[in-house]
């Protein structure tokens, strides 16, 4: 039997050792595991050390986690560098949290692009805090201004956390751990001086513990500069910079050229500390726990010179000048030349001082001129190099000296006069300045140079003005006096000061006095030039409404000649009051008013209203006012405003522009209470006004004027158509009154005709009897009884005229008035035959009687109707209507019917009313009614009349329409009379 032997192919050799190579390469290229790890705490810094050995890696991955949480704190890929010396890789991790909060684990691996290798073994940071107390971390952390600083508590073990506050406020803790809790206090400001308390307490026992933070700035110093005081050592100044709010072992600290410079302050706000010799070159190096800053200076001695302050000044003073004296520190100044200023200061102006300078070498005293006497001073004095002048050194102690007193001062002198006051002489009281000393008294002599008299009086130094009795000084042939007035104090006496008084100003006239307005601060005058004037100008001012010159006192200026404009200014000027400014020229003669203004530095309303009053006159009403007085207008018065008040409203009336107004009259109104306000007012406003009332009633008089105006002018008129109708009365008598033709009769009128004989009808006569149930007093008609009825109506012709049967009547117990008593017959009657003639009247028209005459050749039937049953009575006048009534003679009622036949119209109101009714008128209603007539009887007869009445009788029928012709038939006959003409 044969056994088989195995077979390789190259190709599967191939491909093992290919497989064994790729494994070999790959097991090269894994990077090496860390070793050796360590780590190191700076807990002061929060910094967490951490080193180890890892071959050839150039980068690492670590990771740092809460132990006891498991959390990450930090897992980033970082490049190490290998120490040469050592051996090792390290890096330093920076912990947010203190780094005793809680235990930290490490762990690291290397890193060759994706390619990592496993973690090392992990390294524990243990925390050794005790379980059996509360803690806070981190302790007294200097931090600056706006950072942000984690704190953690750590309590007890099997406790809880209650609260974390930092200083008032509550924070949100964070836990860490079991035991551990960390906050954050972000963008922290200034902490207090002593610094911020961060305070954490647990529970339930609430034990507490706390941190405290400081919170600041770094040092930043500014502009160091050294310099010399005694030429020799060196004092070296800076500014501290703002406050690093950093105190105590915290606070800044210096070093000056690599010295400890203990630093003080000084004046300015400046720090500084010094040297015992001059080096030139300086550095200073300020430092705190937040950082430092470095300076540098650099200098020449000789360039660095400032002196000390003069020590122990003292004064010696005269009346005009003071030496101020004084010594130096050092003994090198008495070689070094200097220059010094003394400040002055007048006690009476703080605000104004003085300096002057003045340089020598070593210079120890100065002397100041120009002073004023009798005036306190304050004086220092400081000094520098002359020569490289770097700095003025300190000031002195300041010293006070008063001087000595001297002899007053020219007083300005001038004289005031008013027509309303005594002359007085003025002067300006001087200014301690220019008194040089207390004024004891003045002395003012006045005397005429004409008469050789002499007067001195002294005045009391509160007084600036001295009356002046004129006439014991003068006689009639002097025409001015000079006033001297000296000043005295006890130094000596001023130069004397003179002016002139007249005994006779004349004052400039009202209307000359011109208006000046306050502008710029002043009143601003100006006047023409005198070219012949060669003395000064003069210009006064006082109040306008002064009562006397001690409660106003008078203002002056002096101006050279050849001035022709001022602007007058005065402190004394007050709003609201009128100042008199005057010019005068100023010579060797007495002085001459020239101008004369008036003016308000401020124009106000006037303080005071007019006092108004009221009167009625007729339908008008005369409003009248005082005037204001002058202290009380408080500006030019432009004029009145009248206004009318109804309570809440004013109503513009008038606006009176003349300022001497003083009355104004309302006209147009009616009757009724009015209320009127009168409102002064100036370029500033009105017055709060016055206010008058007044009760418009009627005007008796102007009614009885309006009266007799009517009835003037209704005269007038009534005398004008007078006048025109008698002038034109021929046109007015034709076109209104023409003439009625006479009536011509028949038969023959030739021969003179007589008076015409009525004879009574037998039917006319009555009998005046006594009614028996009547007045026994009064007299009555009765009927006498007559022949038949029958023999009464057959009517013959004869010549006589008609009679008409006439009846008893009542007679009316009135008077009896008679209308036209010129137009009526008289009636024939006798008492004792107890028999009544009646008569009948004619007509008379246009002035001429119209006169029937007997007709020869027959006469006119007139037919007499029978009397009614109610007429009359057969005895006694008895029956139902008691009286007669008077015949109704109708008027005709068409052309065709005529007068001579007339019936009887009877109504029953006639009939039964008692009493007699005379005729009131009687006319013809036409001119034909008076032509158809003519013939008949009753016309030519008219009516009947009574025995006492001339009146005409009328039916009752026609009474009213009568009673209303009556007006028109009397101005009818009045109007004939005054235009007809009489004829012969």
């Amino acid at each position: 039997m044969s056994r088989s032997q195995p077979t390789w192919s190259p190709v599967w050799l191939t491909c093992v050792l290919v497989g064994l190579a790729a494994v070999h390469t790959l097991a090269k290229e894994v990077p090496a595991v860390p070793q050796q790890v360590d780590v190191s705490p700076d807990k002061s810094t929060q910094q967490l050390s951490i080193s180890w050995l890892g071959g050839a890696a150039a980068t690492f991955d670590l990771l740092i986690l809460r132990t006891e949480l498991n959390e990450t704190v930090f897992y980033e890929t970082v490049s190490v560098s290998v120490n040469q010396a050592s051996g090792r890789h390290q890096w330093t991790w920076t912990s947010v949290e203190p780094l005793e909060c809680t235990s930290l684990s490490v762990r690291i691996r290397s890193r060759d692009g994706q390619t990592t290798s496993d973690w090392s073994s992990t390294e524990t940071l243990e925390s050794d805090i005790p379980s059996n107390a509360i803690y806070m971390f981190p302790q007294d952390r200097v931090v600056p201004v706006g950072s942000n600083t984690t704190f953690c508590c750590i309590v007890e073990k099997g406790k809880q956390l209650r609260t974390i506050k930092y200083d008032s406020t509550v924070m949100h803790p964070t836990p860490l751990s079991s035991r551990s809790y960390s906050v954050t206090a972000v963008n922290q400001t200034l902490s207090n001086r002593a610094g911020s308390n961060v305070v954490c307490r647990d529970t339930p026992e609430a034990k507490m513990n706390g941190a405290v933070v400081f919170v600041g700035y770094p040092p930043r110093p500014s502009d160091l500069v050294c310099e010399t005081h005694d030429l020799t050592s060196a004092v070296c100044r800076w500014k501290g910079g703002r406050d690093t709010n950093l105190y105590g072992k915290r606070g800044t600290k210096y070093m000056l050229n690599n010295r400890q410079c203990i630093a003080s302050s000084t004046e300015d706000k400046l720090e500084g500390c010094s040297e015992t010799w001059w080096e030139g070159n300086w550095t200073l190096v300020a430092k705190n726990p937040l950082g430092q800053h470095v300076l540098t200076d650099a200098a020449e001695l000789i360039h660095r010179v400032r002196p000390t302050a003069p020590e122990n000044p003292t004064s010696v003073v005269t009346s005009w000048n003071a030496t101020v004296r004084w010594g130096w520190k050092y003994d090198v100044y008495s070689s070094l030349a200097l220059v010094c200023q003394a400040e002055l200061t007048p006690k009476g102006d703080p605000a104004k001082p003085s300096q002057h300078t003045f340089s020598g070498l070593g210079l120890r005293s100065v002397t100041l001129l120009d002073l004023y006497p009798d005036e306190e001073y304050g004086v220092r004095v400081r000094c520098g190099a002359q020569h490289n002048f770097w700095k003025w050194g300190n000031w002195s102690e300041t010293i006070s000296f008063r001087t000595n007193t001297y002899a007053p001062d020219a007083l300005d002198v001038w004289m005031w006069m008013n027509k309303n006051y005594p002359a007085q002489v003025l002067w300006k009281p001087l200014t301690p300045r220019q008194s040089h000393g207390p004024i004891t008294d003045y002395e003012v002599t006045l005397w005429s140079s004409e008469e050789n008299l002499q007067r001195t009086a002294h005045i009391p130094p509160d007084t600036s003005a001295e009356l002046v009795n004129l006439t014991q000084i003068t006689t009639l042939g002097s025409d001015k006096i000079t006033a001297t007035v000296v000043a005295r104090n006890t130094g000596g006496e001023s130069q004397p000061a003179s002016v002139h008084i007249p005994l006779r100003l004349t004052d400039v006239e009202p209307r000359s006095v011109s208006r000046v307005f306050y502008t710029d601060g002043g009143f601003p005058l100006s006047w023409e030039r005198d070219d012949n004037a060669t003395g000064a100008y003069v210009v006064d001012w006082y109040n306008a409404v002064c009562s006397s010159l001690k409660n106003c006192p008078v203002g002056w200026i002096k101006l050279a000649a050849g001035n022709t404009s001022v602007s007058v200014e005065s402190a004394d000027f007050r709003p609201g009051v009128m100042y008199n400014i005057s010019l005068y020229s100023s010579t060797s003669e007495a002085p001459e008013l020239l101008q004369r203004w008036q003016g308000y530095i401020q124009e106000l309303v006037p303080s005071s209203s007019v006092s108004l009053s009221t009167t009625q006159q007729d339908a008008d009403i005369l409003l009248a006012w005082g005037e204001i007085p002058l202290a009380n207008r408080r500006g030019f018065l432009l004029g009145y405003n009248v206004y009318i008040n109804n309570g809440t409203q004013l109503t513009l009336l008038a606006n009176l522009s003349d300022p001497g107004s003083r009355n104004y009259t309302v006209k147009g109104l009616s009757e009724g209470s009015y209320k009127f306000t009168i409102k002064a007012y100036t370029s500033a406003g009105e017055d709060t006004g016055a206010t008058a009332s007044i009760m418009l009633e009627p005007y008796a008089d102007w009614l009885i004027l309006e009266i007799f105006a009517s009835l003037g002018i209704t005269s007038a008129f009534l005398l004008i158509g007078t006048i025109f109708c008698y002038k034109k009365r021929k046109w007015v008598k034709k076109a209104f009154y023409p003439d009625i033709p006479e009536p011509k009769l028949p038969g023959d009128w030739s021969r003179p005709q007589g008076p015409l004989d009525v004879k009574p009808s037998p039917h006319s006569l009555v009998h005046m009897v006594e009614k028996p149930e009547w007045d026994s007093s009064k007299e009555t008609l009765v009927v006498i009884p007559e022949e038949d009825e029958d023999e009464e109506r057959l009517g013959d012709d004869t010549d006589e005229p008609a009679s008409l049967r006439y009846y008893n009547h009542v007679v009316d117990e009135r008077p009896i008035r008679p209308r036209f008593p010129d137009s009526s017959a008289s009636s024939a009657s006798s008492m004792d035959s107890a028999r009544t003639d009646v008569t009948y009247t004619g007509i008379q028209t246009s002035g001429s009687s119209l006169v029937f005459q007997p007709d020869p050749e027959g006469s006119s039937e007139v037919h007499q109707p029978p009397a009614h049953p109610s007429f009359c009575t057969g005895e006694g006048g008895g029956g139902g209507g008691g009286g007669y009534r008077p015949q109704m003679q109708s008027r005709a009622q068409n052309d065709d019917m005529g007068l001579a036949s007339p019936e009887p119209s009877f109504e029953p109101q006639a009939a039964s009313a008692g009493g007699y009714k005379p005729q009131s008128s009687w006319h013809f209603d036409s001119l034909e009614e008076a032509g158809e007539s003519q013939n008949g009887l009753a016309p030519s007869l008219g009516s009947p009349t009574s025995i006492a009445s001339t009146q005409f009788l009328l039916p009752d029928g026609d009474e009213q329409a009568d009673e209303r012709r009556q007006p028109a038939a009397a101005a009818a006959a009045w109007f004939t009379n005054l235009l007809s003409s009489t004829k012969p």
